[in-house]
């Protein structure tokens, strides 16, 4: 080999692993964005003040005034002390657990707690692993969470009893985790589901985000999001592909109501019907038209309350 083809092989080689480190440091940024928690410049965080002009202010307000009853638990793992809000109706075994989306929490919850509330459930409202008051490392982006909420509803079922009814719904990253959720072996209580607009799975997500937000193309054109994925495997213990709501909902035999905005651009309304499809159980599509992303409860409410409450008057008594 001559000392040509040697400085070659060197300079490649060189090349090469530049361009690794430059990946594996988008990679770890990357990784920051998505799941370590914090302020993010893409969602709205915190909790969203209340103002007269807010939509649905009464409802918002109203959950905001009532009396709360606050739950903790250890989460699945064991590894966080996880908080919710508990809203006890009168005399009612009917419980729905309702989950937040990504760096939300349960006080952003209110206009759903309501309309729950007002057709006589219980109501609880976790704040996810990482989330509000609870504890947590990382944004599982529903996969990390299903097992809590799983938990959540045997411990509603130590509230309310043997008897008890439970239905499960979320929003966006509420949703993903309600049919994540779905695809577990879970308490016959659990008798139905509801998720509004959430996600095919946290790597579809991503990618879409990616493309929307940075102009990455998808791999394998652009492997970063591969490189996040990989990243989020030794950090976080899941690829985000392991964050399936298309996978989970082929193990599901339950009934499950699907709720999307059509003009949704950040979980794009495409995904509510690879959702709907997927799932093995009765289902219900409904999408709101003219609905951006998670205001499909404020852009027609009637219409909201009125296909929620047929929903569960069909599948709990």
């Amino acid at each position: 080999m001559t000392k040509t083809h040697k400085k070659i092989i060197w300079t490649v080689t060189g090349i090469v692993l530049a361009a690794l480190a430059l990946f594996l440091a988008a990679g770890l940024y990357f990784f920051n964005v998505a799941e370590v928690p914090g302020k993010k410049t893409f969602v709205s965080n915190g909790t969203v003040r209340l103002k007269k002009s807010t939509p649905l202010y009464a409802e918002k307000k109203w959950y905001r005034d009532v009396k709360k009853q606050h739950w903790t638990m250890m989460s699945a793992n064991n590894k966080y002390r996880l908080a919710a809000y508990y809203l006890p109706a009168k005399k009612s075994k009917k419980t729905v657990i309702i989950l937040h989306g990504f760096m939300s929490n349960k006080e952003n919850m209110g206009a759903y707690a309501q309309l729950f509330h007002s057709l006589g459930y219980n109501v609880l409202l976790p704040d996810a692993e990482a989330h509000g008051q609870s504890q947590g490392k990382y944004v599982g982006y529903g996969w990390l969470e299903k097992t809590d909420v799983r938990k959540w509803s045997q411990q509603v079922i130590k509230q309310t009893g043997q008897r008890s009814e439970i239905a499960i719904m979320g929003v966006s990253m509420g949703g993903a985790t309600t049919m994540m959720t779905s695809g577990l072996k879970l308490p016959k209580q659990v008798k139905c589901f509801i998720e509004d607009c959430g996600y095919t799975n946290a790597k579809n997500e991503i990618e879409h985000e990616a493309q929307a937000l940075y102009g990455m193309p998808a791999f394998p054109r652009f492997p970063l999001v591969e490189v996040l994925s990989l990243v989020s495997r030794v950090k976080a213990g899941y690829f985000l592909g392991d964050a399936s709501s298309l996978k989970q909902l082929h193990r599901n035999k339950k009934p499950m109501l699907f709720i999307h905005g059509s003009k949704d651009k950040f979980v794009p309304t495409e995904m509510v019907y690879k959702n709907y499809r997927a799932t093995s159980g009765p289902k219900q599509l409904l999408v709101v038209e003219g609905a951006t992303h998670a205001e499909s409860i404020e852009h027609n409410h009637r219409l909201y309350k009125k296909t929620v409450a047929k929903f569960l008057r069909k599948y709990l008594k």
